[in-house]
């Protein structure tokens, strides 16, 4: 067994995440909120810990259609290479347009778009849905002949070069602007204003755009998010409301034609009042957080916390048992819905601290072999999740209230 030395990715985004913070204090720009900011590494947070476990999976479906049913055999020659990468970039542009033109594709891809920030944390905002269907297009690589090796080693790259688009400190870039996909060409991406919706499909190369049709240049100043608000940063709101949009639209449709439409018809043509209603069943009113030292303390603690333990788990992952990644595994992700729901001022989340403190007590008495450390754990939960006294105190202490 060894180190995963992948973790290492973890540092380095907060390395750049840094670098370009300072830049934009440089600037005297204002790129960064609080909330989005939690909200955003929060869904890149669960998306890495989902994607420790089915990585390999992906990668072993590569190698099952390259071995079974590819076309050809493609040799490793450096000309191959450069095919690979465009026919990568080529797949990339039709999977993203049609992640943003079918609603059952944009369920998935819609949380990339939901902040109204734009930095290096959006690049963060992919889910393990989205990984899913980009992973089901990238089989064609290896069914057309392309070894999965060549494969992977491409998408590690072309993964990597999206990251650095996702920032508003870098300007235009003279010649590059013709070829590649650079910052401001996504930005434009990303932007909700009326010209620039649905343009600047392509990943790498800006030609594709150009070729069929969606390529826009940055002129006027982007407005980030989608042309919907969201109006919430609960972590499962976030991940689901679209699915659940297109559930309630689905049971409303009358006719096959009407379901068919709300399954792959385009995301503008969904009833626009349904999320409305949603939201104020799902959504309750709820006053404007305060943004005391104290609240963004206790919420950034959390988030180091998580950060620390999704770093060691991957680091780690090859000497972990089945009951260090399950119970890893859900006190990050109960830690993620609590983070959002502390953004939201949820008054329950002061019963998911005791599950969280129940995951560490069943994670202890696992390792100590110690039933006696559970027992006392539940009784302790029991007997304070009960007591009004240390709930009013609780939400004191994280809301003001």
């Amino acid at each position: 067994m060894a180190l995963n030395w992948t973790a290492l990715a973890i540092p380095a985004f907060f390395i750049f995440l840094g670098l370009e913070y300072i830049a934009s204090v440089r600037k005297k720009r204002n790129l960064f909120t609080f909330e989005s900011s939690v909200a955003n590494i929060s869904i890149g947070i669960a998306e890495r810990l989902m994607n420790l476990f089915v990585s390999a999976s992906f990668y072993g479906l590569f190698y099952y259609i390259y071995d079974a049913f590819a076309l050809f055999e493609i040799p490793a020659t450096f000309w191959m290479w450069i095919i690979l990468l465009l026919a990568t970039d080529l797949i990339w542009y039709w999977y993203h347009r049609l992640s943003h033109e079918i609603n059952l594709f944009w369920a998935a891809h819609i949380v990339h778009h939901q902040s109204e920030d734009f930095n290096y944390t959006v690049s963060a905002r992919i889910t393990i849905i989205q990984a899913f269907l980009r992973n089901a297009f990238w089989c064609i690589l290896p069914l057309l002949g392309f070894h999965p090796a060549m494969v992977i080693s491409i998408l590690v790259i072309h993964g990597t070069y999206s990251f650095f688009t996702h920032t508003q400190v870098i300007g235009k870039l003279g010649w590059f602007e013709h070829v590649l996909i650079t910052p401001s060409h996504h930005r434009v991406h990303h932007a909700s204003n009326e010209k620039y919706l649905n343009k600047n499909y392509g990943d790498l190369f800006i030609f594709w755009d150009k070729l069929f049709g969606t390529f826009q240049r940055e002129e006027e100043q982007p407005d980030y998010g989608l042309t919907h608000p969201l109006k919430s940063y609960s972590f499962m709101w976030q991940h689901f409301h679209y699915f659940m949009e297109m559930f309630a639209a689905f049971r409303k449709a009358e006719t096959f034609s009407e379901k068919f439409r709300v399954v792959f018809g385009k995301p503008e043509d969904l009833d626009q009042q349904v999320r409305k209603v949603l939201e104020r069943k799902f959504l309750p009113y709820k006053t404007q957080a305060k943004s005391t030292l104290r609240f963004k303390a206790y919420l950034t603690l959390q988030m180091i916390f998580t950060i620390a333990g999704l770093f060691s788990l991957i680091l780690f992952i090859d000497y972990a048992d089945l009951a260090d990644k399950v119970f890893a595994t859900l006190l990050i992700i109960t830690t993620l819905v609590n983070c959002g729901a502390l953004l939201e001022q949820r008054r329950w989340i002061y019963y998911l601290e005791y599950l969280r403190l129940f995951f560490v007590t069943a994670l202890l008495s696992w390792h100590l072999g110690s039933a006696e450390i559970l027992m006392a754990g539940a009784l302790f939960i029991i007997f304070s999740a009960t007591s009004d006294s240390v709930k009013r105190w609780y939400l004191k202490f994280v809301y003001d209230l």
